[in-house]
């Protein structure tokens, strides 16, 4: 099956709406929703918000349904010139930037996998994967952009820490959930994707422009993962 991950109820009920033949269990206090989307097996999972909720949730998910596919799917603010509200972006890879060793000598974002001796600042997404939603979202977005996205627990609305993700990162958009799923799912050896839609600019504003916009970015995020269900289950 495939596996979908949202933070917020707005991010899942829509996906859960849209599915057949549901049953719900519940693991550490999450509710994994397992049916058929677009004919497709997927279990869909609310994680909440920040990177331990959603670590939590990927490793329950990875160890008690095994799916061959996790997406990270929900709202995100967008960083740097042409990513719009609106707009879709697919990880190319994430970091997780509040993630810092650099007293000791090590990078910035630098995480250790467990106890396997690896580490790595760039938690990678899988392209093959990432070419179907591209080639789907992109009848559904006005704008789909390819980059990398920072996770980091705090939302995010001052212009100067968006900046300095860009400059540091290459981020294009910047959440609280992505990096901590890639780095299970990395860990567990699961493909994984991760989808935002940009729902605020990331700036002063940002509040007033997540309340305003984040309904529509979520129900964008389903119209997408409904049309491309099958190809990504046959891929």
């Amino acid at each position: 099956m495939i596996g979908i991950i949202g933070a917020m109820q707005i991010e899942v009920e829509g996906i859960i709406a849209a599915m057949t033949e549901t049953k719900t269990e519940r693991f550490c206090s999450t509710p994994f929703t397992c049916g058929k989307l677009s004919g497709v097996p997927v279990v869909v999972a609310r994680c909440g918000a920040g990177k331990v909720n959603a670590a939590m949730c990927a490793a329950v998910m990875i160890q008690r349904f095994a799916p061959k596919l996790i997406i990270s799917t929900g709202v995100a603010g967008g960083i740097g010139e042409g990513v719009k509200i609106g707009d879709l972006v697919i990880a190319t890879h994430a970091v997780q930037y509040d993630y810092d060793t650099t007293a000791i000598g090590e990078p910035k974002a630098f995480v250790p996998l467990g106890g396997s001796g690896k580490e790595t600042v760039e938690l990678p997404t899988c392209e093959t994967y990432n070419a179907i939603l591209a080639k789907y979202a992109a009848a559904i977005y006005s704008g789909v952009h390819r980059g990398v996205i920072a996770t980091g627990d705090k939302f995010v609305a001052d212009p100067a820490v968006c900046e300095a993700l860009k400059a540091e990162f290459g981020a294009v958009s910047c959440e609280m959930e992505t990096g901590s799923i890639a780095h299970v799912c990395l860990a567990g050896e699961t493909p994984f994707c991760g989808l935002r839609a940009i729902s605020d600019n990331a700036n002063d504003d940002g509040k007033v422009d997540f309340m305003t916009f984040a309904k529509d970015s979520a129900e964008k995020c389903i119209t997408l993962l409904k049309a491309a269900a099958e190809a990504l289950y046959t891929a």
